[in-house]
């Protein structure tokens, strides 16, 4: 039963052009051609990355942020309430005003206190600066170091300049050991961030996420099964040019240098654009879809991993609609809620830009909630409070 699985997944024709067979893709005479086997250790790898990403976080991470003045934002906590707290788990963290009011008989907590309840707690589920700032640095130096290996791989290769050298002789194309290591390093790390995604910073693009980890990690896969490791070099180079530029914006702007911060993300925007918009589907895709076929007839292997790059264009496109709303509220200089809208609460995450005066939020994050719990108490009890003493005004309207 497993014998026969094992020939199904691995026949020829799946992976391989007409006419071709695995003998063709032999070791002989000097030449080393990819195989499955190779990516075992990427599984191994990706727990030893792990372990590094924990080490660099701590011994790294953490030092740089006290010297780059990460501060923390003091979070009240809410007060243990068994009623609430199984409510909080099991039904929804956004209780409906029906529901608030059920829960309110139930605990014995007024209407308010209930919503001040639940606004402590879901702040805090959420991610501390110090975590985000940590695991912006670890991406950011996995990037940066990633994409100055990538281009150091291919930028001395013949098909860098001229795409049609992609196919040139394929799939007799013999694996060099750089690319070995830089098919192994890339994929182990993108295991290690599948493996790591439950417990890293969530944000409401959590599912376009894993569906990108997974995405990449198949073409990445595949493109080596297939013997496309020429383009899957190129795809993978393109893709790491602007991952860096994004996380030194995030570690910028988690430390407070809005105006670094701002600068940094408009040249990453610029070059997602330009690299995923443009030269991935106009030059890398049209190489992968096109050239190919003078050469042999369409297989399923070249259907496959063309679909996984339509994949990864559309997350990019989902991506580049966000970066641009982002770009325009820069340019423009708008913000939701108006000028100051979000003077009292951090975003969670992501890249801040200001632009005169009002400030723009990452539209993959959600805000931290304000909470003025003990000035709400003592407005409830005795009006609204200025500087600790009642505002002697009977025209205020209370507010939450």
């Amino acid at each position: 039963m497993f014998q026969t699985l094992y020939n199904y997944f691995w026949w020829e024709r799946l992976w391989l052009p007409v006419n071709l067979t695995w003998a063709d893709l032999e070791d002989q005479d000097g030449r080393v051609y990819a195989k499955a086997s190779h990516l075992y250790i990427t599984l191994p790898l990706a727990f030893l990355f792990l372990v590094v990403r924990h080490l660099f976080e701590t011994y790294v991470a953490t030092p740089l942020a006290g010297l780059l003045n990460v501060k923390e934002k003091i979070r009240l906590k809410a007060t243990p309430n068994a009623v609430l707290e199984k409510f909080y788990a099991a039904t929804t963290k956004h209780p409906k005003q029906a529901e608030v009011e059920t829960l309110s008989k139930k605990s014995g907590c007024t209407v308010r206190q209930v919503e001040r309840w639940f606004r402590r707690r879901r702040n805090q589920d959420r991610p501390s600066l110090l975590k985000k700032f940590r695991e912006a640095s670890w991406r950011f130096t996995f990037y940066l170091i990633a994409f100055i290996a990538g281009m150091a791989v291919i930028v001395d290769k013949p098909w860098f300049y001229n795409l049609r050298e992609v196919w040139k002789g394929y799939p007799i194309q013999s694996m060099l050991p750089s690319q070995y290591w830089y098919y192994v390093i890339e994929l182990s790390f993108y295991w290690s961030l599948l493996f790591s995604i439950a417990s890293d910073v969530k944000r409401k693009d959590f599912k376009e996420q894993i569906i990108h980890h997974v995405a990449t990690i198949i073409l990445i896969s595949f493109s080596w099964f297939a013997n496309y490791i020429r383009a899957g070099t190129l795809i993978m180079a393109l893709h790491d040019s602007s991952d860096y530029l994004l996380e030194s914006a995030k570690m910028f702007n988690y430390a407070g240098w809005r105006n670094t911060c701002n600068n940094i993300f408009i040249v990453f925007a610029a070059v997602f654009i330009i690299t995923r918009l443009v030269i991935l589907p106009f030059w890398i895709m049209h190489c992968t879809m096109v050239y190919p076929l003078e050469l042999y007839p369409a297989f399923f292997g070249y259907y496959f991993f063309n679909f996984m790059l339509v994949v990864l264009l559309l997350l990019h496109i989902f991506w580049a609609y966000l970066i641009i709303r982002m770009a325009q509220k820069f340019i423009t200089g708008k913000a939701r809620g108006g000028p100051g809208a979000a003077r009292g609460s951090q975003p969670r995450g992501g890249t801040l830009l200001r632009g005169e005066g009002a400030v723009v939020e990452d539209e993959r994050s959600d805000r931290e909630e304000t909470d003025n719990s003990e000035e709400e108490e003592e407005a409830a009890k005795n009006g609204p409070l200025s500087n600790g003493h009642p505002v002697l005004n009977n025209n205020h309207r209370k507010t939450d």
